[in-house]
């Protein structure tokens, strides 16, 4: 029994051994997943975190500037000194109507307390205070008052119960049973006691209220003729897609060449080196005074953030290539440029691919500086207008389809690496299916590989083939 718990741990803990398959997709699948609980977690069980309260009803304070309505968050420790402030301000208003001397109210302030039911009245509490018409408030307040109306969008308290009822004692007296404005009383009702529910702070909103609003941006289209969100993000794309395709231009032949000789090595690395380290965000200001407002500083932006280290990279991946390769193809006849040609570049080929691969999520964290530059553009420009606000439950979906399109797009690259280098070791132990194992024996027919070739046959051959007269 022993034995087999060593050997099952081995499984899953061998160093420098890889786990099966079955093991492998249960760890892909967690490593998503555990996140994802842990964001439900706190979103959804209040003793977990919730260190704020999101108000339900709010109200007005004469003493302070700040304005809170419902859908704002305030800390749990302000949350009774609100709630207590207000509360002092209606022992206030009692005593003066005891004393014989109200305290003079503004119809107009009448009518704000009128509109502290605006959220109960609603289909959701997020709905703000000038959605309902003042007469229909009118009516709500009548029908909680009277037992017309129980059940709210927003289960009231039954201290805020007691205060609906004694307002209504006074409105109906005054104002009678129809909304009339003019006939508002023009001494203080009393203010409904602010509620509201645990929350986490407005930058982590619940995985729902992200679905919903991610659903509704992608799906309407927004009245200010603004463009919609997959405008944006074919936009976004398209800056992306030719930044880092004219960093590839230029970026990966430089580097083959600074690679293979010592020439282009000691002429261009010295300068593309210092010059990596200089933050490209900072020639912003240059880019839009050189080339205007529109997408071009953007795309050059994503260019000068991939393309010197680029450059380095392909280098680098150059020289690993095998010296007994060059010396195999040289002894067979092989001239400089055939040597380049048919023997390095095929060499360092799957190599560069993956080295583009993770340049590309590079090129990806440039999107949000380069869209922010002249014109706000694309999602990034979404992002930002959204985050001032902070209407962070819109913010969320974007950041997420971001990732998405890049964890795709490189796993899609990943699974087209074995039918593009058919000659490498990953390739022969990935050939399953009719179709991946048909396209790769047209490529190896072409390239007159045989089946059991190692990672190393393409080059050698095509120096053979280049270099034997």
């Amino acid at each position: 029994m022993q034995k087999k718990t060593k050997q099952h741990n081995k499984a899953w803990f061998a160093i420098r051994e890889s786990i099966s398959p079955r093991k492998q997709s249960l760890l892909t699948l967690a490593s998503f997943i555990i996140p994802l609980l842990l964001w439900v977690l706190v979103s959804y069980i209040p003793f977990i975190w919730h260190p704020d309260i999101k108000l339900t009803i709010s109200a007005y304070r004469d003493d302070v500037t700040t304005v809170l309505t419902p859908g704002d968050r305030i800390s749990k420790t302000y949350f009774p000194q609100f709630e207590d402030a207000i509360r002092e301000h209606n022992k206030n208003v009692i005593n003066s109507r005891s004393g014989g001397e109200p305290m003079p109210q503004t119809r107009r302030s009448n009518i704000k307390i009128l509109r502290q039911l605006a959220p109960a009245g609603a289909v959701t509490s997020d709905v703000r205070n000038d959605t309902m018409d003042d007469a229909a408030l009118y009516r709500l307040w009548q029908d909680l008052a009277t037992g017309a109306a129980r059940d709210t969008s927003i289960k009231l308290t039954d201290e805020n119960r007691e205060i609906v009822k004694a307002n209504w004692a006074m409105l109906s007296e005054v104002v009678g049973s129809e909304y009339d404005s003019k006939l508002m009383p023009k001494e203080p009702l009393l203010k409904l006691i602010p509620q509201g529910v645990p929350s986490n702070p407005v930058y982590l909103p619940a995985p729902h209220e992200v679905i919903v609003s991610g659903w509704n941006d992608f799906t309407s289209k927004p009245s200010n003729g603004m463009p919609t969100m997959w405008e944006r993000y074919r936009h976004s794309i398209s800056i992306i897609f030719w930044g880092f395709i004219f960093s590839c231009l230029v970026g990966i032949p430089l580097g083959v060449l600074c690679g293979t000789f010592d020439f282009f090595s000691k002429l261009y690395e010295p300068f593309i080196d210092f010059f990596r380290y200089m933050p490209a965000p900072t020639f912003a200001v240059i880019f839009v005074a050189f080339l205007g407002t529109a997408d071009a500083p953007k795309i050059t932006l994503v260019f000068v953030g991939t393309f010197f280290q680029m450059v380095l990279v392909i280098a680098n991946t150059t020289r690993l290539l095998e010296r007994p390769l060059l010396e195999a193809a040289q002894t067979l006849g092989a001239a400089r440029q055939q040597l380049l040609r048919k023997v390095i570049v095929p060499g360092i080929l799957p190599s560069i691919y993956n080295d583009m691969r993770i340049l590309l999520g590079w090129a990806w964290t440039w999107l949000v500086i380069a869209e922010l530059i002249g014109e706000k553009t694309g999602l990034t420009g979404f992002i930002s207008t959204q985050g001032t606000r902070y209407n962070f439950d819109r913010v969320f979906p974007i950041i997420i389809l971001i990732g998405l399109t890049g964890f795709f797009t490189d796993q899609l690259l990943n699974w087209l690496r074995s039918l593009l280098f058919p000659w490498t070791e990953e390739a022969r132990n990935s050939r399953k299916g009719p179709i991946k194992r048909l396209i790769i024996w047209i490529l190896d027919t072409s390239c007159y590989l045989e089946p059991q070739s190692a990672t190393s046959t393409k080059p050698v051959a095509m120096a053979q083939e280049g270099g034997v007269k």
